[in-house]
């Protein structure tokens, strides 16, 4: 019995250690982050007084992926700690879709299956547009056109047609600063692990396969709205 009670007690030990070590690099994360902020804002507003050119394009470029980048951080900081609070309230699921995909760019084939029935969903429709925009984007930088969005019923499928995701992506889930096989291109690995964060915030999924004709598809499936009729409209394509 003391052998038991002495292993678990090392058990715990180490649980708890585990646990102040992943809480002081959650505080370390956000911190570096906010940090950052006032001094990146200064260097943009200085980056745009530069004359016109390509040197001045190239640091406005940088400057705006190192403010993206501190602000992913924080966000990843922020589901972390669990600081984040949905306003959850019932949409129609055809525009919130289209207000995302129009927000990241026209690249996209939007298509709404009228036969799925429900399109009422409750979520958070910042958060929900969050989702779909980091899923959009992914797709466009790390796989191939045509992208396809499609809505169907309370889910929503996001497909590329690239080389897929990497099979230990699949496997372990997104991790952070990698973006898995080299085909996938260069990334901070953010965006998946930021659309997971967020989906789990609002009480929806997010799938990740690969497609039996290839490409990543990704799919998330949000809870309905009760006492609605059903009848929300998707863009015609």
């Amino acid at each position: 019995r003391d052998e038991v009670a002495e292993l678990a007690h090392a058990v715990d030990t180490m649980a708890a250690s585990l646990q102040k070590r992943i809480e002081a690099e959650q505080r370390f994360t956000a911190d570096v982050a906010h940090e950052l902020r006032t001094p990146l804002t200064g260097l943009h507003t200085a980056a745009e007084l530069l004359p016109p050119g390509r040197p001045a394009e190239l640091v406005r470029d940088r400057v705006g992926a190192l403010r993206t980048l501190t602000e992913d951080l924080l966000e990843v900081a922020r589901l972390d700690a669990h600081a984040e609070e949905p306003n959850l309230d019932v949409h129609p699921l055809g525009p919130l879709v289209e207000r995302a995909v129009n927000g990241v760019g026209p690249v996209c084939v939007l298509r709404c299956d009228t036969d799925s029935g429900l399109s009422f969903v409750r979520t958070d429709a910042r958060r929900l547009e969050r989702i779909l925009a980091n899923l959009v984007t992914n797709a466009r930088r790390h796989g191939a056109e045509p992208i396809e969005v499609t809505v169907r019923g309370t889910t929503v499928v996001v497909r590329d047609h690239g080389p897929g995701f990497p099979e230990e992506l699949l496997r372990d889930g997104p991790r952070r600063f990698l973006t898995g096989a080299v085909e996938r291109g260069q990334g901070t690995g953010l965006g998946l692990t930021i659309a997971l964060g967020q989906a789990a915030a609002i009480g929806a999924t997010v799938a990740l396969r690969n497609g039996s004709a290839g490409g990543a598809v990704a799919s998330v499936s949000l809870p309905g709205a009760a006492g609605t009729d059903g009848s929300s409209k998707c863009p015609r394509t």
